[in-house]
């Protein structure tokens, strides 16, 4: 059967016997250690729609790998056939429409330097070699999404090659059922090969600005900065964090700032009222480039580090939330970032991302590289972020690490996810598309 694949296929086909075949086989979480029967990395849409084909003739259980950063490893299948966008990672702009359009295979960073060279941006994740495709299925955060809303809210356009291997566009007025499942249902309809993306003139510059705590001199600091909430332009992204620097011998600590997109001189009065918030032992403010904003939380090992993270939206944050995410003494590290602007200008269920009336998200994570390490360091993560789940309202689907029961009635509200289920049953009946956070038809 594969060499009927082959006569179909202009991209390269992997096996376990192949050079190579280890490294096709690695994603971002190290954690994550299967082997595939057969990676097909495509060349072009037609070579998505033959390894589709070939998948279900073969009876193999299909996963798909954009950029590889699934907390949970989703596109690598045990045994079955992987599908590797990486070849279709093309990135074309036109300045003049302000349109980027992504192959479904293209990283961030790729998608952030053609833009930038005109001044223009959309929203985009934190981290520049994550890829485009998972991101955006997910909903998609980034440092523009208060200013100019999640990334699928700037998606204009999908190709997608759907379960039985037709090629789709997807916009609002074509398939309207499946554009709104495609923000924020994940994976679970097909395999997009390009996406349409709006851009926005937000300038080349960024600023940065952080105030480091003690943690018992962060908690009236931390109460100041959430009271700030209401009058923060969209401009800034309000972040509060806590983990251990080795500027500060590895204790731990918590540093309140925000990240700016934009001339950093109309930033300064918001500097100064955060100055104003306590008696920081440290400050930190830098003017930089809005690239090197996005390339600013890269990691350069990328697949030799061990991966945990749990995620949490909160509607508010009361004092007993802050006093928990103080409530840290371990090696994991955790952030708090305000989300509210443009992203809740999005009526609720316009799209199938679920959380727009969330104030903040919540994330705790923990890299290590041993694996005797791993349960420790998973309960870990668990255990601290258990302090905040009575103060939760869902979890954002791009950071869920777990496939219990609950994971997807956490990414999505119950109509939501009754309306997801129903355009599941359209598009791919037989759930061909499994190995996601899976949305059952």
């Amino acid at each position: 059967m594969t060499d009927l694949l082959i006569r179909g296929f202009e991209g390269v086909l992997i096996h376990p016997e192949d050079e190579g075949y280890d490294a096709a086989r690695s994603v971002w979480n190290a954690i994550i250690d299967r082997r595939p029967a057969l990676i097909a990395r495509c060349a072009s849409t037609a070579d998505v729609v033959a390894a589709v084909r070939y998948g279900r003739e073969a009876g193999l259980e299909i996963g798909v790998r954009g950029g590889g950063h699934s907390f949970l490893g989703l596109p690598v299948v045990e045994g079955g056939l992987m599908i590797d966008l990486s070849g279709l990672a093309t990135v074309r702009v036109d300045p003049g429409s302000r349109r980027a359009w992504v192959g479904g295979g293209a990283l961030l960073g790729a998608l952030d330097i053609a833009a930038q060279r005109f001044g223009l941006a959309t929203t985009a994740g934190n981290v520049s070699h994550t890829g485009a495709g998972g991101l955006t299925l997910g909903g998609g955060t980034g440092w523009l999404a208060r200013l100019h809303g999640l990334t699928c809210d700037n998606v204009a356009s999908y190709q997608l090659v759907t379960a039985d291997g037709a090629v789709l566009r997807v916009a609002a007025d074509e398939h309207p059922d499946l554009f709104w499942a495609l923000r924020g249902g994940g994976g679970n309809f097909g395999i997009v090969t390009e996406f349409e993306f709006r851009l926005h003139p937000v300038g080349t510059q960024a600023y940065v600005s952080d105030f480091y705590y003690d943690l018992q001199e962060a908690r009236t600091a931390l109460r100041g900065w959430r009271d700030l909430f209401p009058e923060t332009p969209r401009q800034a992204t309000p972040v509060a964090r806590v983990g251990r620097w080795e500027e500060f011998a590895g204790r731990p600590m918590a540093s309140i700032g925000f990240v700016w997109v934009g001339d950093a001189a109309e930033a300064r009065h918001l500097r100064a009222q955060y100055a104003a918030l306590g008696r920081p032992t440290s400050e930190g403010s830098r003017e930089l480039t809005y690239l090197e904003l996005q390339m600013g939380d890269d990691d350069i090992e990328q697949h030799a580090i061990r991966r945990y993270c749990k995620g949490l939206y909160l509607r508010d944050l009361p004092d007993e939330a802050i006093d928990a995410f103080l409530d840290q003494r371990t090696e994991v590290s955790a952030r708090l970032a305000l989300n509210g602007g443009a992203i809740a200008d999005v009526p609720p269920g316009a799209s199938a991302y679920s959380h727009r009336d969330a104030l903040v998200e919540f994330t705790s994570s923990a890299g290590w590289t041993d694996p005797t390490d791993d349960d420790h360091r998973i309960s870990t993560v668990r255990n601290y972020a258990a302090g905040l789940n009575q103060f939760a309202s869902g979890s954002y689907v791009n950071t869920i690490s777990d496939t219990d029961a609950g994971a997807v009635r956490r990414a999505y509200s119950p109509p939501d996810l009754t309306r997801l289920a129903k355009i599941k049953e359209q598009y791919d009946p037989t759930n061909v598309f499994r190995h996601t956070l899976n949305i059952r038809p």
